[in-house]
């Protein structure tokens, strides 16, 4: 299964992966090495703390690894602007009943980050808008009950 991304995420993924393998890799066994200098393996706390940290980050880099081999990377600056809410986009929407305005820009799962205005292709608001256009209703199911929202502007940057 492919999985989208932006150029942003991939490239934040593909930097998080260079230090992973360039720092955090060569550090870890260097804390091994020192933690065995201490003797008896079986009651050394710093070595087997090393020994799990090497364990997150080789699964992290294979984790990596992983989805940059299965992600589909989508340049949203090269699609033909249409007016209508894709992966990538940035829409603004405004709330029917308080009249406030959110601005979210539609990204891979990994790179959604609420604080930062990114919320996951795979979230119920991103569902909902994905296909619509400047000026339509959308009504998204949230745990607190339906909102309904009208999409101002859609922008590909």
């Amino acid at each position: 299964m492919t999985w989208p991304m932006t150029v942003e995420g991939e490239q934040r993924l593909r930097e998080e992966l260079a230090e992973l393998k360039n720092s955090a890799r060569p550090n870890i066994v260097r804390e091994i090495a020192a933690a065995r200098e201490h003797g008896d393996l079986r009651e050394n706390a710093e070595y087997h703390a090393a020994k799990e940290q090497q364990g997150f980050i080789e699964a992290r880099i294979r984790d990596i690894e992983a989805k940059l081999a299965d992600c589909q990377v989508i340049d949203i600056t090269r699609i033909r602007h249409t007016g209508t809410v894709v992966f990538g986009a940035t829409v603004t929407l405004s709330d029917c009943e308080t009249d406030e305005t959110v601005r979210y820009k539609i990204v891979g799962e990994d790179e959604a980050d609420l604080k930062f205005g990114k919320i996951s292709v795979m979230s119920p608001i991103a569902r909902a808008i994905i296909g619509k256009a400047q000026d339509d209703l959308v009504t998204v199911s949230t745990p607190a009950g339906d909102r309904d929202y009208i999409v101002g502007e859609v922008e590909h940057i």
